[in-house]
């Protein structure tokens, strides 16, 4: 279970509308290296809860999320339902983890998908899970957080935003001790 590249902004594939897996046997050996590309990332860049198979170069319709304590394998994940309630959040991506992007989200949203042993599930989620699904499914459509951005000015480096626009360091604090794995 190897930890793979990360596909980068300008990479042709991140913009590849991803296929359905055929079988879960055909999304193991992926999800395996979602896992563990992931847990290198975290490692190297200190934040991180999902990612979807195309950022590792395998356009398939697989997504892994690690949130709250909870693990996801989303086979062929399809978006059910989203809220008309939406609300904008700086977003951040693995293929260009230096830049954030305002965007806007729905609230919640309904998410139908295979397990990892194939087993049909749905998955209802609001806030910031909703948001991490919908970033993820983008993905797989070959949409990036930078086509979501709101304006001209809903861009920043990461070290701006953290310098200038992300909340208080308390209230950074608090949110890193709710919400451990972003």
């Amino acid at each position: 279970m190897p930890a793979r590249r990360i596909r980068q902004l300008g990479d042709p594939v991140l913009r590849r509308v991803s296929t359905p897996v055929a079988s879960p046997d055909e999304a193991r050996p992926v999800l395996r290296d979602l896992r563990a590309t992931l847990a290198r990332f975290r490692r190297e860049h200190g934040f991180g809860r999902g990612i979807s198979a195309v950022q590792i170069g395998e356009p398939k319709r697989i997504i892994y999320i690690e949130f709250e304590g909870t693990a996801y394998c989303l086979l062929n994940p399809e978006l059910e339902t989203a809220s008309d309630r939406a609300f904008r959040l700086w977003d951040d991506c693995f293929s260009f983890p230096t830049l954030m992007v305002y965007v806007e989200r729905a609230w919640s949203v309904v998410v139908r998908y295979l397990d990892h042993e194939g087993t049909p599930r749905r998955l209802e989620a609001e806030g910031p899970l909703s948001e991490l699904l919908q970033h993820e499914l983008d993905h797989l459509d070959g949409v990036l957080a930078i086509d979501r951005a709101i304006g001209r000015d809903s861009f920043a480096t990461r070290e701006e935003y953290l310098r200038r626009l992300a909340p208080p360091a308390r209230l950074q604090l608090a949110r890193r001790a709710a919400h451990p794995n972003r």
